[in-house]
């Protein structure tokens, strides 16, 4: 188990450095706000690839308590592992906004003042995160894991750039956010809006994909 924590730990800091690093560096490197966001995007779906394919074998590569509270309901972890889980994941997301405001000499932990808020963005939180959550359930359905890397990757690469809120996706990240006022940084008052409709996004994904895959697993039975 502390090997996992270390792995969830770790996946989300790194996720988290990278999202705010990244944006950072853009806002520094261009005043296009299109190719900021399309530096945010690259850097974060590489990253995002490579951190599922070298941490997953050791504790399933969550880094996103949306989709550990989604397992835990479908009993596929029990309730102190997704309890450990989460905790390591939103010290994570600390930890790795400290890292990047710290890289570009900003304060270790500086509130964001980018106000996210109306029913347009909240309904791409949910879009991201029940596709998301949507596409875990069909490659576990399919048994196709091995593609995580690619897909989960993908989609959010591809969130990034069709949703209205730019697919934060993500619980413990979004609230790490909350603590940089850069370019990826989103006000504290904005977080629990976000927080929501993600969760709402998880479950409806959830119910989707599983749904889908015991169709399937029926019709093959018949």
């Amino acid at each position: 188990m502390l090997r996992r924590l270390i792995a969830e730990f770790l996946g989300t800091c790194t996720l988290v450095a990278v999202v705010v690093g990244s944006g950072t560096m853009a806002a520094n490197i261009s005043a296009d706000r299109g190719v900021e966001l399309l530096i945010n995007t690259f850097s974060t779906v590489v990253a995002l690839g490579i951190l599922i394919q070298i941490l997953g074998p050791v504790s399933g590569a969550h880094f996103n308590p949306a989709f550990t509270l989604s397992d835990w309901a479908q009993r596929r972890v029990g309730a102190p592992q997704a309890m450990s889980y989460v905790f390591a994941q939103f010290f994570g997301g600390i930890a790795g906004v400290i890292l990047a405001n710290l890289m570009f000499k900003n304060p270790a932990l500086f509130q964001s003042h980018h106000v996210r808020s109306g029913f347009n963005l909240l309904l791409g939180e949910v879009v991201a995160t029940a596709g998301l959550l949507f596409l875990i359930q069909m490659l576990r359905g399919q048994k196709k894991l091995a593609l995580s890397p690619v897909v989960v990757a993908g989609w959010i690469g591809s969130a990034y750039l069709f949703t209205s809120s730019t697919s934060f996706a993500n619980p413990a990240v979004t609230f790490a956010r909350g603590f940089t006022n850069t370019f990826s940084g989103i006000a504290l008052r904005s977080v629990a809006g976000f927080i929501l409709a993600q969760l709402v996004g998880a479950a409806l994904g959830t119910l989707l994909g599983n749904y889908l895959v015991h169709s399937k697993a029926e019709e093959i039975d018949e």
